[in-house]
């Protein structure tokens, strides 16, 4: 079993000591690549997409040739998550702002973003969510988060502020508008790691 995470920029090694931590807890092994070339990725069984500059990253994605492939996996059934920017990147539309940038899109889910929905740097907060698949409230970070403000009928709301959803599935694809991987609970990679197992 190959895991991979996407290391061109954002809190790579973060994902990779929760994936750990996660699989640790789930009693697993698997092996954890980072990614920074094209010819890796299709050797994944599961994909996180971190965050970092979303505009940045989406054009270095097509650069190194990995932006297929990614999309070929996401064909091919395998789980894919995306945390921040990677929730953009995995957006078929996006604002205006998306737009303005020429902001390169994966077009992987059936949703419409908008790329600061809370702001700047400096508006960046935590927050207990609700999530449909935890039992109990999850501590959230959120830094210069996007959020999902239109959905198709195949995509699946799991948590909400206001009338912006902050996670959300679709098929193999999970998009998340917070940093999973800058707190030590573990509970969403767990999720994440359990379409694996």
């Amino acid at each position: 079993m190959r895991i991979g995470v996407i290391a061109i920029q954002g809190d790579v090694s973060e994902h990779v000591e929760a994936l750990e931590a996660a699989l640790s807890h789930r009693g697993k092994e698997a092996e954890i690549v980072t990614i920074k070339q094209k010819g890796i990725v299709p050797c994944c069984d599961a994909l996180i997409i971190p965050g970092g500059e979303s505009t940045t990253l989406g054009k270095l994605l097509v650069r190194e040739g990995i932006a297929d492939e990614i999309k070929q996996i996401k064909n091919a059934g395998r789980p894919i998550m995306g945390t921040c920017a990677g929730l953009i990147l995995l957006a078929k539309e996006g604002d205006e702002q998306v737009k303005k940038t020429h902001q390169y899109l994966l077009g992987l889910m059936d949703t419409r973003v908008n790329r600061n929905a809370f702001g700047r740097q400096r508006d960046s907060f935590e927050v207990e969510l609700d999530i449909d698949f935890l039992d109990s409230t999850y501590n959230a970070v959120f830094i210069r988060a996007p959020a999902i403000v239109q959905s198709g009928k195949d995509v699946r709301t799991l948590s909400r502020i206001d009338d912006m959803v902050v996670a959300a599935e679709q098929e193999n694809v999970l998009a998340l508008a917070f940093h999973p991987e800058l707190t030590a609970d573990t509970r969403v990679h767990d999720y994440f790691l359990a379409k694996l197992f």
